[in-house]
């Protein structure tokens, strides 16, 4: 990588630094000023109220649930599309996409269909005073579904690149399973699922258009924080909505350093591993 020489590359670094301030730094930083327009004691107010609390809770929640799933599923996935070949392979791994390519709302109304009282499931489901749609169990089980393919496809690159011949030693060497797992797949792997983990995170606490869908946006029982944000602009509460999308942002900004730190770690840890690699 080379540094601009000429003016017309100085320009398009200028250019391209202008966009990414005022289609993202900008809209960032007015939202924290909106935020804080009335004082800090309208912030505190505003984080203090009911209905606050429970989206942040709800949204908490929901990441909570989803993330470890996903890190589960995705773990397991990349496992079996990497190390063995069956038939239907290719297939699994297209199904991987399907959340990627499917939109939110689309998905939302899937779960709709399914878990509402109108569906086959949904009817049986109530019949023993289980209720998924319009509360927090299809609220979860959206936000595992589009954030279900992150951990499976940060992980089934660096898997096939790193090949299965240090499990193999490990196997022909007596040891088990778990102890695979832990003692050789785990360390190799752990950064880039760390990273995976933090990507899907970010995503389950920014959801909007699948929970939209099958929450119902009930005030103080299935209001996540991007859908209080919506709320709260719709009811002109506007200095509360700021607030809200402020903390928001928080998340992904936390997200980003995280992020950031990870792919700083993986770069230290591949430079390492080159010089290691690299004869004297």
């Amino acid at each position: 990588m080379k540094k601009p020489q000429h003016w017309h590359q100085w320009a398009l670094v200028a250019l391209g630094l202008a966009c990414a301030g005022l289609l993202l730094v900008v809209p960032l930083a007015l939202i924290f000023t909106e935020a804080l327009k009335g004082g800090w004691g309208l912030v505190v107010a505003s984080l203090q109220a009911d209905y606050m609390l429970h989206a942040i809770g709800l949204t908490l929640l929901a990441a909570l649930i989803s993330v470890p799933v996903n890190l589960a599923f995705g773990i397991l996935l990349a496992w079996c599309l990497t190390h063995y070949d069956f038939r239907g392979r290719k297939l699994l791994s297209t199904f991987v996409d399907i959340p990627f390519a499917t939109s939110p709302v689309v998905a939302g109304l899937c779960y709709l269909v399914v878990y509402g009282v109108e569906g086959i499931v949904g009817r049986h489901l109530a019949a023993h005073d289980v209720q998924v749609i319009f509360a927090w169990p299809g609220i979860v089980l959206v936000t595992i579904f589009v954030t279900s393919p992150y951990v499976a496809r940060i992980l089934m690159p660096l898997m096939q690149s790193q090949g299965s011949e240090e499990e193999y030693a490990a196997l022909t060497l007596g040891a088990s399973g778990w102890q695979i797992f832990w003692r050789v797949t785990l360390p190799n792997i752990k950064w880039a699922l760390l990273y995976g983990v933090v990507v899907t995170n970010a995503r389950a606490v920014g959801e909007f258009g699948a929970v939209a869908v099958v929450s119902g946006t009930i005030m103080n029982q299935t209001l996540t924080l991007p859908l209080l944000v919506e709320q709260l602009n719709n009811d002109y509460k506007t200095a509360t909505a700021f607030t809200a999308a402020s903390l928001l942002a928080c998340m992904a900004l936390l997200t980003l350093l995280l992020k950031t730190f990870m792919e700083w770690r993986q770069r230290r840890r591949d430079a390492g591993q080159v010089l290691v690699a690299t004869p004297h």
